[in-house]
């Protein structure tokens, strides 16, 4: 049988209706596609998949490689102990579950000597055998005892009762929490859980997380309880029979089975599960915000003012160009009569049209100083999560070698003005500060997930590679580190042909590369758009047509119908894009710039009272709810419940990290530093 050719049609009959078309992605993905290149410029072979479901269709394809394998595993173990039936092989070949998988193999896993090991050494198997049988048979009470053993391990490793019992469980059975006997020191943060319980079925995944974070920290204890008779009497009902002479012995061997080897092993096999199903949660939750805050709208073509504030060591300033460039940089302390002075003339002297102010420590009196100078610049409150991890990077030495990490923090805080994508990319995505229990998850797996809204991101806006940093080209669809490097030791470009001289740079890493590397004022007029070179005849087709050049074309509604310039090469949704995008060429798909108006009377948490209705910007999402800065240097929490007037699921559906919003104060506790708020408009 051949495994290989089974799993593709397995994991291919997931996709029902789209069967074809993921059939289609799988052959682009083995070829050495990446899914913007494909979601972009493979619409034909696809039918027009969308990114979210190639992601989906490479990850079930992952899964079903990594299932593969085991199972190879799994039928070489059994087959190498003479066991492998043929009927076993099929149910092996044709698992779709991890765990069903592990259930089918554990009676043939190699493990530690069991009671029911010791017992089948002793000889003590056909006395099991007949009592399994529902024979007359009988032994002294050591082999008795023996017998028993092996048929309680029967029972617990008997795949189908396995899967009903961990069912069973997962639908009845009730999580406790408790304070560990003998957990000392603060455990406020786990003061709900020190005597919690919730059924199994209805626990929300950042409950999970935390308890089990408790756990760890040796604060909690925590439980599966459940009623046992229910599954007693399932396992009396598969494994007695009524006219049994054993009918009561076989009653102790099903509760000594349940009790002693599945009851623990499923409770342990079902928390894998709330764990798995939590991380999964929490990553994708992680993988929302940070493409919120990737797709924030940056300040285009404008010089910035970047500001880390400091209370005690004066307040570190930088200046950027409109092009990102490092121009200046001083020290400004706010108490001093000079200050203003200072910041005026860096403002006027490199006509500063923002300043960014980062929000830690000492913003709110520095945005108070900018305000009363009266400069006429509007300074902006900027996220300062991670920057300092950026300042002292090796990424930041190579920029700025000479520059104090101080310094370096302040034109990080001008960039994520200027242009969120470009300078984030340059953080550990876990450093930004957008998830919940980040550091508790698998940290492959959460790295997958990160890299992948990172580099959808960055395909999605495109990059001017003139201007780029090595970490953000390193991000584009076909593009590796080193080839990223080579990039910019050979700028500048005046053409996306002249890529191809680039070392490292071959044919496949082109074709999948140059739609979203972007050349403004270069030689080829669509240099600077999305459309790809492979599709440059297309367009110098519609303009022979319509007698223009092509540089007429660009940024104009071109009057042709798609269908009329489809081929056998390139179909009619590639077409349309074209037309598309010489409409809007390289269309910036962000929104425009807002920044949040913090009210200036309210700058420390105890100006905030109940009632109060306040503007402030989203920082974090979560599966309960979205944290909100609304400028006291303490974000405050609109619980899923009051996000909005109807019921919300999911709090992405009306929150997203960089959003401003208004919102009303529905209390403050200021001795534990909480603030509630509401967004409901009644």
């Amino acid at each position: 049988m051949d495994l290989a050719t089974r799993q593709r049609e397995l994991l291919l009959d997931e996709f029902g209706a789209i069967r074809r078309q993921a059939a289609a992605a799988l052959e682009l993905f083995e070829e050495g596609a990446t899914i913007p290149f494909v979601a972009r410029y493979r619409k034909e072979r696809t039918s027009g998949l969308t990114e979210t479901q190639l992601k989906h269709i490479q990850d079930r394809r992952d899964f079903y490689a990594e299932l593969s394998t085991r199972k190879r595993t799994v039928l070489d173990t059994i087959s190498g102990q003479g066991k492998l039936t043929p009927d076993l092989e099929h149910a092996i070949v044709e698992c779709r579950d991890k765990q069903a998988l592990e259930d089918l193999y554990l009676p043939y896993k190699p493990k530690r000597r069991t009671r029911a090991q010791i017992a089948r050494e002793k000889g003590y198997e056909p006395l099991a055998d007949l009592l399994w049988a529902h024979k007359p048979a009988s032994g002294d009470p050591e082999a008795m005892r023996g017998a028993c053993d092996i048929l309680a391990e029967r029972i617990a490793e008997d795949a189908p009762t396995r899967a009903w019992t961990r069912d069973t469980t997962l639908k009845r059975g009730v999580l406790r929490s408790r304070r560990k006997r003998g957990a000392e020191g603060d455990l406020s943060k786990y003061e709900m859980y020190l005597d919690f319980s919730e059924p199994v079925s209805r626990l929300a995944s950042h409950r999970i997380l935390a308890m089990w974070r408790g756990e760890r920290e040796g604060a909690l204890s925590i439980g599966i309880e459940l009623d046992p008779a229910p599954i007693l009497a399932q396992l009396d009902r598969s494994f007695n029979r009524p006219n049994s002479p054993h009918r009561t012995l076989f009653v102790e061997i099903e509760r000594d089975a349940y009790e002693r080897l599945l009851a623990p092993s499923i409770e342990t096999e079902v928390r894998a599960a709330l764990w798995e199903r939590a991380e999964d949660e929490a990553i994708r939750v992680f993988a929302a915000n940070l493409r919120n805050l990737l797709l924030a709208p940056p300040v285009r073509g404008e010089a910035i003012l970047g500001i880390d504030p400091g209370l005690r060591t004066g307040c570190k300033a930088a200046v950027i160009d409109a092009t990102g460039k490092f121009l200046e940089h001083t020290v400004i302390w706010p108490d001093r009569p000079d200050a203003a002075a200072v910041v005026d003339r860096m403002v006027a002297r490199h006509a500063v049209k923002k300043i960014a102010v980062g929000n830690g420590t000492g913003s709110r009196e520095a945005d108070a100083f900018l305000r009363k100078s009266g400069l006429g610049v509007t300074p902006v409150a900027v996220s300062e999560a991670g920057a300092s991890v950026y300042s002292a990077s090796d990424v930041a030495v190579r920029e700025f070698p000479q520059l104090d990490v101080t310094v370096r923090g302040a034109i990080s805080i001008a960039r994520r003005l200027q242009d969120p994508l470009a300078e984030l990319v340059k953080i550990d995505p876990k450093a930004i500060g957008v998830g919940q229990y980040q550091h508790d998850v698998d940290q492959a797996k959460l790295k997958r997930e990160l890299d992948h809204v990172v580099e959808s991101c960055v395909n999605l806006v495109g990059v001017d590679i003139n201007t780029a940093s090595a970490d953000l080209l390193s991000y584009v669809a076909g593009v590796t580190r080193p080839l990223a490097d080579n990039i910019v030791v050979g700028r500048p470009y005046r053409a996306r042909e002249e890529l191809r001289k680039v070392p490292r740079f071959g044919p496949k890493a082109f074709e999948q590369a140059a739609g979203f590397l972007r050349i403004p004022g270069g030689d080829h007029p669509l240099d600077a758009s999305a459309v790809h070179p492979e599709s440059y005849p297309v367009v110098e087709k519609i303009a022979r047509r319509l007698r223009k050049s092509v540089r007429e074309l660009v940024g104009t509604r071109v009057p042709v119908r798609p269908e009329e310039f489809a081929d056998e090469r390139v179909g009619v949704p590639t077409v349309r894009d074209i037309l598309a995008e010489l409409e809007k060429p390289g269309l910036d798909p962000r929104s425009e710039f807002r920044a949040a108006a913090f009210d200036p009377a309210v700058t420390e948490l105890e100006h905030v009272k109940a009632g109060m209705t306040l503007e402030g910007v989203v920082t974090n999402v979560t599966d309960f709810g979205a944290f909100v800065d609304v400028g006291v240097h303490q974000d405050g929490l609109v619980h899923v419940s009051e996000l909005a007037d109807r019921f919300v699921r999911d709090p992405h559906e009306v929150a997203r990290v960089g959003q401003v919003v208004r919102v009303r104060v529905l209390s403050v506790d200021v001795p534990r530093r909480r603030i509630a708020l509401s967004m409901k408009r009644t």
